[in-house]
């Protein structure tokens, strides 16, 4: 993986292209789009293993991915809420870094002594002053659940799934209907202001089918996050837990690996050491199209109520 960078001028490209010998005759340039690609051969299911533990906030995730996607940067507006100022994900970043700064709101975990005013501080003793809360990181992104609620809910199909089971956005087929915004029980998905489409992570799609790795875990510098095939990533992820376990840590759990009663398994599951609202996830993510046997069901006795009622007005109210 690591030397394949090197070698992608010898990679053949492929396309869309015109018959051989000369431009395309008009009879093709009409119907090529509507004839159907060729679907490519399924591959092994791929992912990411975000280990939220080593995480250094150091946002290198973020600008890989916007380099490669060629996504606009976000300015340098302060939230004036926390020391990241990208906010959250949108459809200009598909990769967040979140800071969770969990500090106290009072001094009464502030170190006590001459020292606490802060007018004398010796730095011999800096090292033994208790640090009161913690930061926790997390690199977010797109959860390319393998039952997709975004997918399910497009009615243009343009989300699908690609050979590597990622959850992927053709923005040309997309009408901005934004079903899948609403959708999404993690609030992945965000339509653009310059296009009115939706847009998201595509897990480089481009780079994998070339046998790169996705941008950003290329450059993360702590292997926070972790690309490969998910039968792999769950066990080096269990691996982790157990290390982490046997270290003291023992709220170390991972998040998604494995399906719920509610929800499928995701393919991109983060290992975390605080409970899922912390890091803004839901605790039990759940997929609209569960509750959609009742909704139709409450709906259809609603219709009938309504011309029952109106019947019984009409009929009722008649000379």
């Amino acid at each position: 993986m690591a030397t394949a960078e090197t070698r992608l001028a010898d990679v053949p490209q492929t396309g869309d292209m015109p018959p051989a010998g000369g431009s395309p005759s008009l009879l093709h340039r009409l119907l090529n789009p509507f004839r159907r690609g060729v679907p490519a051969a399924p591959q092994r299911a791929t992912g990411f293993y975000t280990d939220t533990t080593v995480c250094i906030g150091c946002k290198a995730c973020e600008v890989a991915c916007k380099q490669w996607n060629q996504l606009p940067a976000d300015g340098l507006e302060w939230t004036g809420n926390s020391y990241d100022n990208t906010g959250a994900l949108s459809a200009t970043s598909w990769r967040h870094v979140k800071f969770i700064e969990q500090f106290p709101l009072d001094d009464s975990a502030a170190p006590h002594g001459p020292e606490r005013d802060g007018t004398r501080l010796s730095l011999d003793l800096l090292p033994d002053v208790p640090t009161p809360g913690r930061w926790l990181m997390m690199s977010d992104v797109c959860k390319h659940c393998a039952t997709a609620p975004c997918q399910q809910a497009c009615p243009t199909g343009a989300l699908l799934h690609t050979e590597f089971t990622n959850v992927y956005i053709q923005p040309d087929i997309c009408n901005g209907c934004a079903y899948c915004i609403a959708s999404c029980p993690f609030g992945v998905i965000t339509r653009a202001s310059f296009d009115g489409h939706a847009h998201k992570c595509t897990l480089c799609y481009d780079r994998q089918r070339d046998g790169l790795v996705p941008a950003c875990a290329k450059a993360c510098p702590t292997q926070s996050i972790q690309f490969g095939p998910l039968d792999e990533l769950r066990h080096r992820a269990q691996q982790r837990v157990d290390e982490l376990h046997q270290r003291g840590v023992s709220s170390a759990y991972l998040y998604g690996e494995r399906p719920t009663a509610q929800y499928s398994p995701l393919h991109s599951f983060y290992l975390l050491i605080d409970s899922p609202s912390v890091y803004g996830l839901p605790e039990n993510p759940v997929n609209p199209w569960v509750h959609m046997l009742g909704d139709y069901a409450r709906s259809v006795v609603s219709a009938f109520v309504m011309i029952a009622a109106l019947l019984v007005v009409l009929f009722l109210g008649s000379p």
